[in-house]
C-alpha cells in the first residue's frame, strides 16, 4: 500500500540523486553573495556571513522528483524563504520567483509556494554544511514542489509579476511542478 506522504506515480530511494545541467560551479565562499532584486521595494545582496547573521530555521521534508523518485526525511538548516520576505517587501504584483544558479540554471516559482513556511534557503543538510553536489553554498528548497524548483547553486532571487520560465519549464516541464497534482508536464 502506498504510503500518504508519498506523492502519485513516486518510488521512495535512500538518498538524492545528482543531476546538473553544466559541472559544478567554483564558488568562494568569501566573495559570494546572493542578489534578492525585482519587484521588491529593498534590493539587496546578502554575503555568506551575512545569510548566516539571519534567523536560521530547520526543516524535515521529503523531496520529490520528477523522474518519478522520492527521498524522505531530510534534513535542512538555514534561512527561511519568510525572511527573505520579509527583508525584501516584494511589491504586490509579484506571482513567481526566478531562482537564479551559478551554472546557468534557472526555474520559476510561484509566489504562494515560495512564501511557505516549509520553503527555505538551506545552508545546510542532514547537520552538515551543504556539500557541493547539492548545491553548495546555497540551496533553495521547496517540499511542495518537484525537486527541479529547488534550485542548486543558488547566487540570485528575482521577483516578478511576468509570466517567465526557466530552464526546465522551456523544455516542457509544468510551470507549477506539484507533486500531487502529477504537475510534470505542461500539457
Amino acid at each position: 500500500m502506498t504510503e500518504p506522504r508519498l506523492p502519485p506515480g513516486q518510488r521512495w530511494v535512500d538518498r538524492l540523486i545528482v543531476y546538473d545541467i553544466a559541472a559544478v560551479p567554483p564558488v568562494d565562499p568569501q566573495g559570494f553573495s546572493l542578489r534578492l532584486f525585482g519587484d521588491v521595494d529593498r534590493p539587496i545582496d546578502l554575503s555568506l556571513a551575512a545569510l548566516s547573521r539571519l534567523p536560521q530555521v530547520e526543516a524535515a521534508c521529503d523531496l520529490h522528483c520528477v523522474t518519478h523518485w522520492s527521498v524522505r526525511d531530510l534534513h535542512f538548516a538555514g534561512v527561511s524563504a519568510r525572511t527573505i520576505l520579509d527583508l525584501v517587501r516584494p511589491t504586490a504584483s509579484v506571482a513567481l520567483v526566478i531562482a537564479h544558479g551559478r551554472e546557468g540554471y534557472r526555474t520559476n516559482v510561484p509566489y504562494d509556494h515560495f512564501a511557505r513556511e516549509e520553503t527555505l534557503l538551506a545552508l545546510e543538510m542532514n547537520g552538515e554544511p551543504l556539500a557541493a553536489e547539492h548545491g553548495a553554498p546555497l540551496r533553495l528548497v521547496v517540499p511542495s514542489l518537484y525537486l527541479w524548483k529547488s534550485a542548486k547553486y543558488l547566487c540570485a532571487l528575482e521577483f516578478t509579476g511576468a509570466m517567465r520560465r526557466g530552464t526546465w519549464e522551456e523544455a516542457g516541464y509544468h510551470d507549477v511542478g506539484d507533486p500531487w497534482r502529477e504537475e510534470r508536464f505542461r500539457r
